[in-house]
């Protein structure tokens, strides 16, 4: 026989009502008698009738998740942490990439908008107007993009390029080229705007570059020649393309020039030499978007990142 949400009910010792509201609107329900109902819950095998419970109330308990490049290695981690903190809010997660195109990423938004109750945007491309417009369709929380009358959630990755800029700069680096992203990049220009801050280090900015291991390679040129010895990437991906490309120009890393990354992702740490990189939380930003979109909360948060020092920096010749 199928279970029904009165027998949870009668099972748990509360009212239908605080079992609806246990799946439908989990944070209006002590901790307690919450973990009852669903421990009693999945006793009895009783799952709830999603299209019934978005007829009354509204709600469809799913949410969406659009990317820039759900291959880059930097995304993965994010999407795996949000799906996590959607399904323990008892909501589903669709995810979407958009291929580093803002055209796609405004069609995403536009066909997830009847489907899901909110999304999260990581990385857009979009313009910003754009967003303020495709926000009036939608509720979302941005991720790594300031926007007005939007929940946000920023790494702070302008700390994490000073951070990197200085350690540069403390091996005795003077000449340092950044390696940007892609153009419209609110990641690239944070890097940028921080990196410009350091004193005692000229700054040569070579890009816009594709924010994958072909943009880092095809820069490889024109960092040899901007004579830095030290260089800043956009990403890992970025650094890891560079130090390919410079090692056919018959340059060392870090013999000839030191190199530093941003986002820790497991291959840099498998790279040889091992890559200095600055480290995201992109796990968190992935849990807290989630809960900030789930409560309807608008706010913005900025979390921490830190510098991670491995073999592909030293001091210059």
């Amino acid at each position: 026989m199928t279970v029904t949400i009165r027998d949870v009910a009668r099972a748990s010792g509360v009212h239908v009502s605080t079992v609806s509201r246990t799946f439908s609107a989990p944070h209006m329900v002590n901790a307690a008698t919450r973990t009852r109902v669903l421990t009693v819950a999945e006793e009895l095998g009783y799952r709830p009738n999603r299209a019934a419970r978005a007829l009354t109330t509204g709600r469809t308990h799913n949410l969406g998740l659009i990317v820039a490049d759900i291959a880059n290695p930097f995304f993965p981690p994010l999407i795996k942490a949000a799906h996590a903190a959607a399904r323990q809010r008892d909501y589903h997660l669709f995810v979407a990439d958009t291929d580093e195109e803002p055209a796609a990423e405004e069609e995403l938004v536009q066909a997830f908008s009847k489907q899901v109750d909110g999304l999260v945007l990581c990385s857009p491309r979009a313009s910003n107007k754009v967003l303020e417009r495709l926000a009036e369709r939608v509720p979302f929380v941005v991720i790594n993009r300031r926007l007005r009358g939007a929940a946000t959630v920023l790494m702070d990755v302008g700390n994490g390029a000073r951070l990197a800029v200085e350690h540069l700069a403390g091996l005795g680096h003077r000449r340092v080229a950044l390696v940007s992203g892609p153009a419209g990049s609110w990641t690239s220009s944070e890097i940028r705007t921080a990196a410009e801050q350091v004193l005692g280090v000229e700054l040569v900015v070579i890009g816009p570059n594709a924010p994958t291991e072909r943009g880092g390679f095809a820069a490889a040129a024109q960092v040899r020649d901007s004579g830095a010895t030290g260089v800043l990437a956009y990403n890992d991906l970025v650094a890891i393309g560079l130090i390919e490309g410079l090692g056919e120009l018959g340059l060392g890393v870090p013999e000839d020039v030191s190199v530093v990354g941003i986002d820790d992702i497991v291959s840099g740490r498998l790279n040889r030499p091992k890559l200095t990189t600055v480290a995201m939380p992109t796990a968190a930003a992935g849990r807290l978007a989630v809960d900030l979109l789930i409560q309807e909360v608008t706010a913005t948060t900025s979390l921490e990142t830190h510098l991670v020092i491995r073999d592909s920096t030293a001091p210059p010749r």
